[in-house]
């Protein structure tokens, strides 16, 4: 689901002219997601350091992610 809910976001936003895009909250330890969009072309930028509460890992950081499109 979520492969298929990014390839159609960016989709939507080529095609209505958007030139990038960009997540300004990834939460690092979600391995599983930040592996996504580095599938669909996506890099990390930046990372905002323990801005995150994890329920079981603590504060970890919020990763911004962008590509071009």
């Amino acid at each position: 689901m979520g492969r298929a809910l990014g390839e159609h976001v960016l989709a939507w936003a080529r095609a209505e002219g958007y030139k990038a895009m960009q997540f300004n909250a990834v939460v690092e330890s979600n391995t599983q997601a930040v592996a996504l969009w580095r599938s669909l072309g996506f890099e990390v930028i930046g990372t905002v350091p323990k801005a995150f509460d994890h329920p079981t890992k603590g504060y970890v950081g919020l990763h911004i992610m962008h590509r071009f499109l």
